[in-house]
Order: C-alpha cells, then sequence, then structure tokens
C-alpha cells in the first residue's frame, strides 16, 4: 500500500480511537492484537489486512468510509 495512504490510515485510526475514549492498549484487545501493533498502525508502519482494518473499523463504531476518508480538514 501506498506510504502516504498508510499515514492517512493510522491517523484516521489514532483520531477515532481517542475520539472512542480507547487506548491503544484497549484497542489491541478489541481486536486481538499487541498495542505495538496499533502503534505501528497509527504511525503508518504497518499494512493491515482488510480483515484488520473491519475489526478495527467495529470495535471504533465507525464504518469502512469514515476510516478511509483522507479528504477531511
Amino acid at each position: 500500500m501506498n506510504t502516504k495512504i498508510l499515514e492517512n490510515l493510522g491517523k484516521n485510526i489514532k483520531k477515532y480511537r481517542i475520539d472512542s475514549s480507547l487506548t491503544q492498549e484497549q484497542l489491541a484487545e478489541k481486536v486481538g492484537v499487541h498495542p505495538t501493533y496499533i502503534g505501528k498502525l497509527e504511525g503508518g508502519k504497518n499494512n493491515p489486512s482488510t480483515t484488520m482494518v473491519f475489526k478495527i473499523t467495529r470495535a471504533l463504531k465507525i464504518t469502512l468510509p469514515q476510516i478511509f476518508d483522507f479528504d477531511k480538514k
């Protein structure tokens, strides 16, 4: 996946995680990964699978279009 896409995806994951009042550890527990994985995702360093993106959106109670909306200011 393109580096800029991964960075924007990571920013959105972090934004919605914070909006949901979750720590990285809490989100990691909800989706079944180690907290460092969430940290790397938020930093744009990991390329998540489609399944993982779906799990994250479910855990954050958002839609797939929301997590991929990179045009919001």
